[in-house]
């Protein structure tokens, strides 16, 4: 028990700049509590406590606003910044160095029985808001957007962005001296839309030169146009 501690903490001083000491993390992290809590009422959950396990996991909820079902499965070095609003379902399983923030959602659809929410692997960043819906999995290394609705299978390696989720990076996780380094850049994504966006505007300055330029060749031809005609009328008359 004291060990597992020992790895909650120093997960949070690895991937929060703000954390100073142990004691402002034990009294002042509501991630750090919502993780704590779980295992205790995972282990009631396992042993068939039913209702002890969720009336851990409900006081919980009220103390932290994380939700964390007491059958979900959490894996090591589980970290949650910040973590208001984060729902987990009864069914998700969540592999090991997975971050979260504030907001995510791992949770089904439908009312299915059995298996119905996610399966994350490890080395997972899930950005703020972004939520992760249905029974199917999420490769290691991958990283979700902000604000992200992931309706479907991540391979490994992937970034995912939009709504509904589309894949725009297939990397693998940063690698230091042969030791898996957990990328929190979850900042630096791209952006399909704006990029689209930007791609049309591209097109429209096109289109506007071509039309100037049309515009300025056909200015400059119609004195001749019209020098041509005045002819073709004055020589017209003096025949009649």
């Amino acid at each position: 028990m004291f060990k597992t501690l020992k790895e909650e903490i120093q997960v949070v001083f690895e991937r929060d700049p703000a954390a100073r000491s142990v004691w402002e993390i034990i009294f002042c992290y509501p991630g750090f509590h919502a993780v704590v809590n779980h295992r205790i009422a995972h282990w009631f959950y396992r042993h068939r406590m039913f209702l002890v396990a969720r009336l851990i996991s409900h006081l919980s909820r009220f103390f932290t606003g994380i939700e964390i079902h007491p059958g979900a499965k959490i894996g090591r070095n589980f970290f949650i910044d910040h973590g208001m609003g984060v729902v987990i379902g009864e069914t998700a399983e969540v592999g090991d160095n997975v971050t979260i923030y504030q907001g995510v959602t791992l949770g089904g659809t439908g009312k299915e029985k059995g298996k119905r929410h996610p399966t994350i692997g490890n080395n997972v960043v899930i950005s703020a808001g972004a939520k992760v819906l249905g029974s199917f999995s999420v490769g290691d290394n991958v990283k979700i957007g902000g604000g992200s609705v992931v309706l479907k299978s991540v391979p490994e390696g992937c970034t995912v962005v939009g709504v509904p989720g589309r894949i725009v990076i297939r990397d693998g996780a940063k690698v230091t001296d042969g030791k898996m380094e957990v990328d929190l850049e979850h900042h630096l994504l791209p952006d399909p839309i704006a990029d689209t966006l930007m791609a049309m505007q591209s097109r429209i300055d096109q289109l506007e030169r071509r039309l100037e330029e049309y515009i300025r060749e056909e200015n400059e031809d119609a004195p001749l146009q019209y020098g041509q005609r005045a002819k073709r009328r004055t020589g017209a008359v003096e025949t009649a």
